[in-house]
């Protein structure tokens, strides 16, 4: 019997498949291993009577979903700090390796270190790349509102254009129903 079988998984046509239950695997925060809140269920099991009686298994599933607190950052951005955090992992690693080449007395410890200032510059400029790309694109997709802002008019533009749209398809949609009357010919 494999772990499907054992847990209550529910199958592809909505069935749920039930069995017995691992003896080792007990929910300790459920006391007994019941239902102990209306409309809540456990994987536990439930006894009718005594002893040798008929047990039943309830789904519970093994997470809830939960509405995220932020929004995810916008594709360029997210992109943008994926490389700078790269930079400046890379940066740290190679001051350290720097200093501890330095501790040693070894001959990469001049190569290091001048690789590790030209990294910093690289990690700085991405640091700075977030900041820049983040602005942009807040000024082009409508998070800034002031009145000069790009994205209001780019805003007003689409809604005017989704407007007009929706006029085009009702009167489109009003010749159909008359049966094409209005129509100068029927070709």
């Amino acid at each position: 019997m494999g772990t499907a079988e054992r847990r209550g998984a529910p199958r592809a046509g909505g069935a749920q498949l039930t069995g017995h239950r691992d003896p080792e695997a007990t929910d300790r925060d459920i006391p007994g291993g019941v239902a102990d809140a209306p409309g809540r269920k456990t994987e536990g099991l439930v006894h009718e009577g005594g002893r040798g009686a008929k047990a039943q298994q309830y789904y519970r599933p093994l997470w809830v979903e939960e509405p995220a607190r932020r929004r995810r950052l916008p594709d360029p951005v997210r992109t943008a700090a994926v490389r700078a955090v790269l930079l400046i992992a890379v940066t740290l690693l190679q001051a350290m390796v720097a200093f501890l080449c330095t501790m040693a007395g070894s001959w990469l410890a001049f190569p290091m270190v001048i690789s590790s200032v030209v990294s910093t510059i690289a990690a700085t400029w991405g640091a700075l790349d977030v900041w820049v790309t983040r602005q942009v694109w807040n000024q082009r997709n409508g998070v800034v509102s002031v009145p000069s802002s790009t994205a209001r008019a780019l805003r007003r533009e689409r809604r005017r254009s989704r407007r007009q749209e929706r006029a085009a398809e009702r009167a489109h949609g009003r010749i159909r129903r008359r049966g094409g009357a209005g129509q100068l010919s029927h070709s």
